[in-house]
């Protein structure tokens, strides 16, 4: 089981951190992914993944998780499309989703991610829910991101999906987090 150390720093003047208003970065590993979450949303690190909610567990309504590979270098991945690893991934959950969505793919320089919704019924609740998957790939890493929601919250959880989305990087390494995203 991974041990999580939480630090503090302080960040330099010109740090270059920018997220947009009501939302905070989350970098994990130096850089190895980055996106922008709520402000007000709970950091919970899980053994492998790292999970944000809404509200503290379990009066949460949203779920957001995050986990990543490293993909071994000098690989050609196109001829895996993120696609087809995401349909294999819905065949396989266990809450066997009784409707998936369409698939968006989405084709940045320096990243490529693919998405869809589905939804399952919640054994615990006996109702249903609605859950997001997507699968990126860049610079040798492939995060997988998943958002589970209520259907009456999904106007209020779509907007953070899309600026998860949006604002996702990968790969961009820094060596010291307090001077941020600058080139000093």
């Amino acid at each position: 089981m991974s041990k999580w150390k939480k630090q503090t720093l302080r960040l330099k003047d010109d740090h270059g951190w920018r997220a947009k208003p009501g939302y905070r970065i989350f970098v994990a590993n130096r850089g190895a992914v980055r996106f922008d979450i709520p402000q007000d949303w709970i950091l919970d690190p899980q053994p492998s993944s790292f999970q944000f909610h809404d509200r503290p567990p379990p009066d949460d309504d949203c779920r957001l998780e995050m986990s990543y590979l490293r993909l071994p270098p000098g690989i050609d991945w196109s001829q895996l499309p993120l696609s087809a690893l995401l349909h294999h991934l819905v065949k396989e959950d266990p809450r066997n989703p009784v409707h998936v969505g369409e698939v968006h793919n989405v084709q940045r320089p320096n990243l490529e991610l693919a998405w869809l919704e589905m939804m399952f019924m919640d054994p615990a609740e006996k109702r249903e829910a609605r859950s997001r998957l997507c699968l990126a790939r860049g610079a040798n890493l492939q995060p997988c991101i998943t958002m589970d929601f209520w259907p009456e919250d999904a106007d209020r959880v779509g907007p953070v999906w899309e600026e998860v989305l949006r604002s996702l990087q990968l790969g961009m390494f820094i060596k010291d987090p307090t001077r941020g995203q600058t080139l000093h």
